[in-house]
């Protein structure tokens, strides 16, 4: 989870004042994960234990990945897997696909729109 979580942060060019948001898995409660957080000085936000509705977002997320992009028949290999679900997430999902909670937009146009309001490049 760690690497994940650095990799992230990267890709995302070192971002500031961001909440990382997750279930209470252990290795999200864990101290190396907890430290790497604070080291990027993201906060962290847990779902209450037992609330399925606190991780609706991300349920909603592998329900739109599981319906509208993975084969039915599964994938032949793990590399063919991470290549094709890695695709979808980093390219289709937060590039191209509408969600309607950002008003028929990308997450990448919605998170550009306040930029572009306020002239920040």
């Amino acid at each position: 989870m760690v690497k994940a979580l650095d990799h992230a942060w990267e890709q995302r060019g070192e971002p500031e004042k961001v909440m990382f948001h997750s279930d209470q898995g252990r290795q999200y409660a864990s101290r190396t994960f907890r430290q790497r957080l604070w080291r990027y000085r993201m906060q962290q936000s847990m779902s209450r234990w037992g609330n399925c509705w606190d991780n609706a977002p991300m349920e909603r997320l592998f329900r739109s990945l599981k319906s509208e992009w993975v084969p039915a028949m599964g994938y032949h290999s793990l590399p063919e897997a991470k290549k094709d679900i890695g695709d979808y997430l980093i390219g289709y999902y937060n590039h191209h696909r509408p969600h309607s909670y950002n008003s028929g937009v990308s997450p990448v146009v919605a998170e550009e729109k306040p930029k572009a309001l306020s002239g920040i490049n």
